[in-house]
This record gives C-alpha cells, sequence and structure tokens, in this order.
C-alpha cells in the first residue's frame, strides 16, 4: 500500500482532530455552561436584518446550518422544527475551509456572539466577536497564531481553549537533501 504524502492529510481528518481536542477541552472547563455539539443542526435568518429565528418563521426564511462545534446556552431548547434557533448558540468554532465566508454572515446575521475559525494550514485561529446582525458582519477579529492560548467570552465567563494541541498539515520533505557544504 503506498504511503500518503505528508502534505496530503485528509481534510476530515484535520477537522476531527481540531472538533474533539477542542470539545474536550470545552467540556473540562467550569461548571454552568451548555452543550457542546458537533453538527448539530441551527436555524439563522437566511437575509441580513431578517427575521429572527423562531416558531413562527417559516422554513424558507431560514439558513440550516450544522457547524462544526456548537456551545449552546444552558437553557437552549429546541424549536419547532427540532433544531436550535441561533439565540440558544453562545459560540460556534468552525474548520477553516472554501465557503466558509457565508457561514460567517449567518452566524453574524443571528447575532452569534463568539466565532471562532480555526485554520490549521496556516497554524492560526480568527476569534469573531461584537456582530453586526443587521449587516451580517463581525466588527472585531482577532488572529491567534497555534501555540497561544484562546481566551473566550461565553455567556459572562472566559473559557481557555489551547492551540498547542490543534493539528497542522505535516510538510513533505524534500525531495533531495540539500548539499553539505564542502561536498560535491
Amino acid at each position: 500500500m503506498p504511503e500518503v504524502p505528508y502534505d496530503e492529510v485528509p481534510y476530515d481528518e484535520l477537522r476531527w482532530e481540531v472538533v474533539l481536542s477542542a470539545a474536550g477541552q470545552l467540556g473540562e472547563q467550569p461548571a454552568g455552561h451548555g452543550r457542546v455539539l458537533s453538527g448539530v443542526a441551527v436555524d439563522f435568518p437566511a437575509e441580513p436584518g431578517g427575521p429572527a429565528p423562531g416558531p413562527t418563521v417559516p422554513t424558507p426564511d431560514l439558513t440550516v446550518l450544522a457547524p462544526d462545534l456548537t456551545v449552546l446556552a444552558p437553557a437552549a431548547l429546541r424549536g419547532e422544527y427540532g433544531r436550535f434557533g441561533a439565540a440558544a448558540v453562545e459560540a460556534v468554532l468552525e474548520v477553516a475551509r472554501p465557503g466558509l465566508a457565508e457561514a460567517g454572515r449567518a452566524y453574524a446575521r443571528g447575532g452569534v456572539p463568539l466565532y471562532v475559525v480555526v485554520d490549521p494550514a496556516a497554524a492560526v485561529c480568527t476569534v469573531h466577536t461584537a456582530p453586526a446582525p443587521a449587516a451580517g458582519v463581525y466588527r472585531e477579529a482577532e488572529r491567534v497564531p497555534f501555540g497561544n492560548d484562546l481566551f473566550l467570552p461565553l455567556g459572562g465567563r472566559t473559557v481557555v481553549l489551547r492551540t498547542d494541541v490543534f493539528p497542522t498539515p505535516i510538510p513533505a520533505p524534500f525531495p533531495t537533501p540539500f548539499p553539505t557544504p564542502g561536498t560535491d
């Protein structure tokens, strides 16, 4: 069986390593927080400034997303369609991938207070705060390189995520070694 080159680590492998690490760390934080779920369906407003998700909003006005990791508020309840609404979400963590910008706009439109993007390829996390729901943007963003802890404000408390445990694609080795000076 041929070996997979070091720089071709599958995206899903990196994603799951990040999700499992972050979920485990969040689960070890002080009590009083809601659940931490992966891939759970959440309703977000479909249009900037659109109606807030709730039992009276029909499905076409919503964008249903399943973030890599969702931190729910302690009293979060499922709505009419069996999904959580944006108001139930304290934070979202996503692993960088193409097309993630639209999801970020949906999180801002839904007023999710904390949105973290983990980028294993760049070895950096971007922490988005201060959502502007009407504009569908976050007003503040901080880039934190892997190796530095993330201090995340969640529902009146601060939780810490270690980033030194997040995976990065291992660079492929050089095809031939550099020559040693003085040798041919």
